[in-house]
């Protein structure tokens, strides 16, 4: 099962009243920070008045065989966690958000999720919290699993209302709260797109992998490496943000313009040392914040083919700027994606559970501006992995409360499989080898430390 989005609920003085399936339907994308398309979304609701919760949300499963076992999940996952925020729900909304594939109806995509949202019911029951709406969302139409009156829910369903024509749009609009599009749009600006560039950025991958990463494993060039990675970080970080501004639609495409495929693979395949992207992790603040996060952006955008999973680290590394930076809708999509990518990236888990429990970013913000003042006073300016490795990769469980045991360090390589072909295949075992050096990091993994 993917990883899912549970987001702590609004804050009591944002009181708005809603009534019926229309106006619920409407607040869906309030709720969320961005319309959660091809998702299942749940609201816990506490008290008389119905006040939300926490909301959960989560990729529809294709399988269908899998969809009674993970409603249950996504049930317990919601009212534990409501529990351990200090109230059981007392109801829960649920919301199908999933366009018609081609040759597909709006009508007919409700009638297919229909189990689904039975399932969610029946589990939601089980666990004595009533669903009191289930409401399917296609198409700019909605449906109402829970109503069989025509008169209001009619077969066809009800379409919803215009953007911006609502209470709760006028609401959201006084309250600051911004809808940042649509979920495929966010997770767009974090993957591969262009298919001639990613056959570029495919052989720029390969040729650095063969000798960067035989770097990185041998303990003695670790240090060089992430020097070197940290630094051309910074110089492409600078010229992202000297660059002159292009229009939202263009933003991104011009970023791509400005790094090479050689420039990305070099900085690609030295995060995969999680010494060396904790330290990058410290540009979390004010315009280093603003040009990281374009620059991991950029990069989340060139792990294409093979090197798909080493997106995990640009991608938990944009994840962890946005979060700082307040944007915690943009976090959790750039953290779903790294997990996503690798499922067993301890660094994303961490900070994924911390956003998704409403954790204040101010506690490892602290611990990475103590490291870097420590280095700032010892004239530590480029800094190895081995000297970044004793304050920044323990630093990141913080948020979490996760334990910081110290381990010793121990020899870390990587042997390329008998009969291998040099170059090509070669370089691809040698990243692997260090994204399983990343994980090991300083002795061997554990829930405690950030993979």
């Amino acid at each position: 099962m993917n990883e899912h989005d549970e987001i702590p609920g609004p804050s009591d003085a944002q009181q708005i009243t809603l009534r019926g399936p229309a106006e619920l339907a409407d607040a869906l994308p309030y709720l969320m920070g961005f319309h959660p398309d091809d998702s299942v979304v749940m609201a816990a609701l506490h008290g008389g008045r119905g006040r939300f919760g926490g909301r959960l949300r989560l990729g529809i499963p294709r399988d269908p065989l899998e969809w009674e076992p993970v409603a249950g999940q996504l049930a317990r996952s919601l009212i534990e966690g409501s529990e351990k925020r200090g109230s059981r729900p007392d109801a829960i909304i649920v919301f199908l958000c999933q366009d018609p594939a081609e040759g597909e109806s709006a009508p007919r995509v409700m009638e297919r999720l229909r189990p689904l949202a039975q399932y969610l019911r029946t589990a939601c029951g089980a666990l004595d919290v009533p669903v009191l709406e289930a409401l399917c969302i296609s198409d700019g139409r909605y449906w109402s699993y829970c109503c069989p009156d025509e008169r209001c829910c009619p077969q066809e369903g009800n379409p919803l209302a215009l953007p911006g024509t609502t209470v709760m749009a006028a609401a959201a609009a006084y309250a600051g709260i911004q809808v940042r599009g649509s979920l495929r749009d966010m997770e767009a600006r974090l993957t591969p797109g262009d298919a001639g560039a990613a056959r570029e950025q495919e052989r720029a991958l390969d040729a650095a992998g063969a000798g960067l990463v035989s770097r990185i494993l041998d303990p003695g060039g670790r240090g060089a490496v992430a020097a070197e990675t940290l630094r051309l970080a910074g110089e492409l970080r600078e010229r992202l943000g000297s660059a002159p501004a292009a229009g939202p639609a263009l933003a991104d495409s011009a970023d791509d313009r400005l790094i090479t495929a050689e420039e990305a693979a070099a900085v690609i395949l030295g995060l995969q040392d999680r010494d060396t992207r904790d330290r990058a992790a410290e540009w979390m603040e004010g315009r280093e914040a603003e040009t990281a996060l374009r620059l991991w952006r950029a990069l989340a955008r060139r792990c294409v083919g093979p090197f798909v999973e080493h997106a995990a680290a640009p991608l938990t590394l944009a994840g962890w700027v946005s979060w700082s930076m307040g944007d915690e809708a943009g976090a959790r999509v750039a953290l779903g994606l790294a997990l996503r990518a690798d499922p067993h990236y301890t660094f994303a888990q961490l900070l994924h559970q911390a956003c998704n429990q409403g954790l204040d970013p101010e506690t490892l913000r602290r611990c990475l501006r103590g490291e870097r003042a420590t280095r700032a006073g010892k004239g530590e300016e480029g800094g190895s992995g081995a000297r970044a490795r004793r304050g920044a990769g323990r630093s990141a469980p913080c948020p979490a409360g996760a334990p910081d045991a110290k381990r010793k360090r121990r020899p870390a390589g990587v042997r390329a499989p008998s009969g291998s072909r040099p170059g090509r295949d070669t370089g691809r075992e040698q990243a692997r080898g260090a994204r399983r050096l990343s994980r090991r990091g300083a002795g061997g993994r554990s829930p405690g430390s950030p993979g």
